[in-house]
């Protein structure tokens, strides 16, 4: 049965677009406003928006692409469910692509660290006030925010543009964690250990935090899945 569209504001200005829908809806995926395998309503989506098929179908595409909803043939589309397979094919092409940005960072000019130093520590001391206010829809948020400045620092289109989907996915995964996460201040101390190395220039220490970090928030959410909202 199709599910309603949860309750929710959309803002859009001026005439819908199919990007600013796509925009809209991804983040309220990563949020949790749509559960994992729930159905969206393209009926009442449209409705809602007060817009036509048209752009709204152009949307729930690019969503589909970008692998966040999954069509199913004769069903209609549905929020991505994912398994613990999942998550560690993400972290590990999230590895992958973190520790090429690393080398471009480190073979990149002094400003240009320095500019992406400067940036993360900001988003640090943003998370560290987010763990004393427990708010993790703010730290998830941040944490990917993180890693995507990180990557962002190198001002490689083409690694930017691939990790935009490897966050919106990691986003998902780590808002599970709310629930399984046993100490959340161990994760601003993972991001502080890769900031440290990166503005110290140390390559294999950048290289080793960011593996580890990898590696433990794959332990995190596939150690109790079904806490974590992941499927086996």
């Amino acid at each position: 049965m199709s599910m309603a569209a949860p309750e929710a504001t959309f803002v859009l200005e001026g005439r819908p677009t199919a990007q600013l829908i796509a925009d809209q809806l991804r983040e309220l995926i990563v949020q949790g406003a749509f559960r994992p395998g729930q159905q969206v309503n393209e009926s009442a989506l449209a409705s809602q928006l007060n817009t036509s098929r048209g752009p709204l179908r152009e949307a729930l595409q690019r969503l589909c692409q970008e692998g966040i909803l999954v069509s199913k043939r004769n069903r209609g589309v549905f929020v991505l469910e994912l398994t613990a397979a999942d998550v560690k094919e993400i972290y590990a092409v999230r590895e992958a692509v973190e520790l090429a940005a690393a080398h471009t960072l480190l073979d990149s000019g002094p400003e240009q660290i320095a500019t992406t130093v400067r940036e993360l520590k900001a988003i640090i001391k943003n998370m560290a006030k987010q763990v004393k206010a427990s708010d993790w829809q703010a730290l998830a948020r941040l944490d990917m925010q993180f890693h995507t400045t990180f990557v962002s620092g190198t001002g490689n289109t083409r690694l930017i543009r691939i990790y935009e989907t490897l966050a919106a996915e990691s986003r998902m995964c780590i808002l599970g964690l709310e629930v399984a996460y046993p100490r959340i201040d161990v994760l601003v101390q993972e991001h502080q250990k890769i900031l440290d190395h990166l503005e110290a220039g140390d390559r294999q220490g950048l290289q080793r935090a960011i593996q580890r970090h990898m590696e433990k928030a794959v332990e995190d959410l596939t150690s109790d899945p079904e806490a974590a909202g992941i499927s086996a």
